[in-house]
């Protein structure tokens, strides 16, 4: 280690990082479907972690990093059952194990038996409440501590440990399996999954998001794709998430105020993650949720200017998703992409029809596209009046974003 950095501390500690962030996920999952003991494989996961920052300074770093943690954690699983006095056969099956393990492969048609992928799955599991799913992914399988989930969900962490303690607890109670759903029901319970990564990635991306948070929705996303290939709404999440992720150096100004998709700056976009998520979604074959979604952000993200963007195509998409996922916000969106093609008229009359019935009452958003269609009618005025109504449901940079909006129609 000669020519490595001259504070074998700092670089130890950064060895560890890396490594914990690749193999966490991997040894919490192997050792959940050894012991069948949710918080002993959290332990013993962290534990190796700990460990290895106080000997990989002095000890140099190992050449398989990842495999280093594994055999760690794996003897120490093995020394609580071993005094806990638990079952012969586990201890076998814990000591079988190496850190140079091959990637699981199928153990039937179409059954996936990765770890990982049945450690989603079981934290995504329809029985528990979606924002305990939520919170579980990021523990467990994302790793993000405790104290951070927290702060996310605006609760202490002490609150958030409780909700964690049962969720687990549940998965246990409910007898949830640790596997893999196949066949019908793979297709039946794979939605769900999606769905908790894409909220994921939301609660990283909206503008006072956290943005670890995305960037795990982003490489749980990249996991779910190479274990599961051959599925076009896996790899379409993957694609949407990309593309959008792809503005976020662009959203804010030097001062942390929002700006807006027409203003950005589109040499601060990230260019190479656009190119990946086109590429992603050129696999996309299928139409999907997921698939639409993802070709209109790939209009917005290869679009040259604000002004070359292909609104009729997002339009089309828009009436697409719609028929695939009826909501008051697809209309919403739906409205304003009509507005944008066809006109501000057009948008407004489509808008008009998804408040009908009070469906988006009290919706903020709803109230800046009604705003945004009216200022691009002509009639300033009574759009500066709707930005501020906006504006009074928001904190933070949303607030600040429309209540700036309002000012220069005034």
């Amino acid at each position: 280690m000669a020519d490595g950095p001259a504070d074998p501390l700092a670089a130890a500690a950064d060895a560890v990082a890396a490594a914990s962030a690749g193999s966490y996920a991997r040894i919490v999952a192997t050792l959940i479907r050894v012991t069948g003991d949710w918080t002993l494989a959290e332990d013993c996961a962290q534990e190796a972690s700990a460990l290895a920052l106080t000997r990989w300074p002095t000890e140099g770093v190992p050449a398989n990093p990842g495999g280093w943690l594994m055999t760690v954690a794996r003897n120490r699983a093995i020394d609580v059952l071993r005094r806990a006095s638990v079952e012969r056969r586990k201890l076998r099956e814990l000591a079988m194990l190496t850190p140079t393990e091959p990637e699981p492969g199928a153990a039937g048609e179409g059954e996936i038996v990765d770890d990982r992928l049945r450690l989603v799955f079981t934290c995504c599991h329809p029985a528990l409440p979606l924002e305990a799913r939520v919170a579980l992914t990021l523990r467990t399988v994302c790793g993000v501590p405790t104290a951070d989930i927290a702060r996310a969900f605006l609760v202490t962490e002490s609150t958030m440990t409780r909700r964690l303690t049962r969720a687990k607890a549940k998965i246990a109670a409910a007898g949830i399996p640790y596997r893999v759903p196949t066949g019908p029901m793979l297709a039946e319970r794979l939605p769900g999954v999606l769905a908790v990564l894409y909220l994921l990635f939301t609660r990283g991306y909206d503008a006072d998001g956290e943005p670890a948070f995305a960037d795990e929705a982003i490489r749980l996303a990249r996991l779910l794709d190479r274990l599961m290939p051959g599925q076009s709404e896996v790899a379409a999440l993957l694609a949407l998430s990309l593309l959008q992720h792809s503005r976020r150096d662009a959203r804010r100004d030097r001062d942390g105020n929002l700006v807006t998709l027409d203003r950005q700056d589109r040499a601060r976009w990230d260019h190479a993650a656009i190119a990946e998520g086109v590429g992603v979604l050129a696999r996309v074959a299928a139409e999907g949720p997921y698939a639409l979604q993802a070709r209109i952000a790939a209009c917005h993200a290869t679009a040259a200017s604000a002004e070359a963007t292909d609104w009729v195509a997002i339009a089309e998409a828009y009436d697409r998703l719609a028929r695939w996922q009826p909501s008051p916000v697809v209309e919403l969106n739906r409205a304003v992409a009509h507005g944008y093609a066809h006109g501000p008229a057009a948008g407004l009359e489509l808008l008009a029809a998804a408040r009908a019935g009070g469906a988006l009452d009290g919706y903020p958003l709803a109230v800046a596209a009604e705003a945004e269609l009216t200022a691009r009618r002509g009639d300033r005025e009574r759009a500066a009046a709707l930005f501020r109504r906006a504006a009074d449901a928001h904190a933070g940079a949303e607030r600040r974003a429309l209540l700036e909006r309002a000012d220069q129609l005034s």
